[in-house]
């Protein structure tokens, strides 16, 4: 009886959690975090097998404690029934999500970026690691590059010609060049080798 009782608090703790945080497993959110990316697929994989091993790549081993409490917590829950089982699993999904943003140095108001062209490219790297092709996700993020250089440099270069009209020009003319100028700097510090690389 007091076993019952205890799985049953446990079921309403995990709601009162569900009803604050988890309404919005977020979708907007970058797409390794999304329903169909590796870390909810990595936590679904886990409940199903009963194998909670299967999630611990994504939290630093110090906050590996806490998805072992939360996984053992969701296997207890699941057994009530159907809805306890659903209630629970978003429970542990949204616990994973948020202890691997934790780690990351992320916090819930703060989520990874997101938006079309990111949500594109991630897909296309785990298209890539699926595949064993980096050809195609290389060349599809080397020309949206090339576009995104074009495209600035031609809006500096064409206030530049007028920067020296106007004050109004001339401050144009400076934000054209501020956004060229951040572009490729953020350009060329991704595109530096890994630190493993500067060894050799």
């Amino acid at each position: 009886m007091a076993t019952k009782r205890n799985r049953i608090g446990t079921a309403a703790a995990i709601a009162a959690c569900a009803g604050v945080c988890l309404l919005a497993l977020p979708a907007a959110r970058a797409h390794g975090d999304t329903t169909d990316g590796p870390v909810v697929t990595a936590a679904k994989t886990a409940l199903e097998r009963g194998n909670v091993t299967l999630t611990l790549k994504w939290v630093k081993k110090d906050r590996e404690a806490g998805i072992r409490e939360a996984f053992q917590k969701t296997l207890a829950v699941r057994k009530l029934g159907p809805e306890a089982k659903e209630l629970a699993d978003k429970y542990f999904l949204e616990t994973l999500v948020k202890i691997h943003h934790a780690g990351e140095g992320l916090s819930d108001a703060e989520p990874k970026p997101a938006g079309a062209e990111v949500e594109a490219a991630v897909a296309k790297a785990d298209e890539a690691l699926i595949s064993g092709r980096v050809q195609p996700l290389a060349k599809a993020l080397s020309d949206a590059v090339a576009d995104g250089i074009r495209k600035r440099f031609d809006r500096a270069h064409a206030a530049k010609e007028n920067a020296d009209s106007s004050a109004e020009a001339g401050r144009e003319s400076v934000e054209a060049y501020v956004e060229f100028i951040r572009y490729i700097e953020q350009v060329a510090q991704a595109a530096k080798p890994p630190a493993a690389d500067h060894k050799h």
